[in-house]
């Protein structure tokens, strides 16, 4: 018997380690690891940038500012979509003697609808001027939306005009989307998991705003609103429901109540409001009590809060190679 071994030509490469095998870490084995990512890596964000609590502003991705709605505005085909809806489902342009009927009624209810896109706009700066003033060495009550366009970009942009931080909670759709450009680049995440980003919207929350939308909005309302209706949630928050006649259009919550579906007390859960200055009123009586005392010159720090690395120093130094 032969007894010779023959080597390979050419020596056997390395294996890759095992958290940079990009092909394990796509697999169903791997789907446990990424859930915790999309839980440990925003946690370790949020601590670095200081962040203590959000208010979560939901609403519709398809409302424009309104200098947009008054100009050249186009549809999207979905939300968070960059494709455009189809030709005869977008507004009316000025000036335009062929639209539809269904077109021009768009055109119409784009100003309206843009209305909202102010609204919200307004009261994320309301709120984060207001609480860019509390004191306290970490950041309260920070404006945090689902990071796409519309009613979003409202509460992002009204947050970064008053020169505080906003947070964006991104999703990856498979069609082709991308982040609004007020978002805190820090603050500007992406998930996988619709779960996992609706736990960081109701995490950290302390309050919702609920502006017009769509399916989208819906669910996040009425998943936020199921817990507080089952006191999953260990803490009170105040939801506030933006434009009235809007919503009791779309929905009949007395109705719900009439018929026992919820109890009457549960209509107590939210408020409705029709201007940001009366959601402000609201939404500022509800975080007050969050707002523990502190000496009145203690302030958020500019640099970012240290990492555990940094925090608890050569204990778990960090190993080489």
């Amino acid at each position: 018997m032969n007894t010779k071994t023959t080597l390979p030509e050419l020596p056997l490469e390395q294996a890759p380690l095992a958290y940079e095998n990009e092909e394990f870490l796509d697999s169903p084995d791997a789907r446990m690891l990424r859930i915790m990512a999309e839980y440990q890596e925003p946690m370790a964000r949020f601590r670095r940038e200081r962040i203590q609590d959000t208010v979560v502003f939901f609403g519709s991705a398809r409302f424009a500012a309104l200098d947009v709605a008054q100009g050249q505005m186009e549809l999207l085909e979905n939300s968070y979509s960059q494709e455009l809806a189809p030709t005869a489902e977008q507004p009316a342009q000025p000036g335009d003697s062929d639209a539809t009927d269904l077109q021009r009624e768009r055109a119409k209810t784009a100003i309206e609808m843009a209305g909202f896109y102010e609204d919200a706009r307004k009261l994320a700066y309301m709120l984060t001027d207001w609480a860019k003033g509390l004191p306290g060495r970490r950041r309260r009550f920070v404006v945090t939306s689902g990071g796409g366009p519309g009613i979003m970009e409202a509460a992002n942009r009204g947050a970064f005009e008053a020169g505080g931080k906003t947070i964006g909670l991104n999703i990856a759709l498979p069609f082709e989307q991308r982040p609004n450009p007020y978002i805190t680049p820090a603050l500007n995440f992406q998930f996988h998991y619709f779960f996992m980003r609706k736990f960081w919207f109701a995490y950290l929350a302390k309050a919702l705003v609920v502006f017009p939308g769509g399916f989208g909005t819906l669910d996040e309302m009425f998943e936020l609103l199921t817990l507080a209706q089952t006191h999953k949630m260990a803490k009170d928050m105040t939801i506030v429901i933006y434009g009235s006649d809007y919503w009791r259009g779309v929905i009949n919550l007395d109705l719900l109540a009439e018929k026992g579906a919820i109890a009457m007390k549960d209509k107590d859960l939210f408020r409705f409001a029709d201007t940001p200055e009366a959601a402000f009123a609201i939404l500022r009586e509800g975080l007050q009590k969050y707002c523990p005392e502190c000496p009145p010159d203690e302030k958020v720090p500019e640099e970012p809060a240290p990492n555990a690395q940094e925090a608890l120093g050569p204990d778990i130094a960090a190993t080489l190679g």
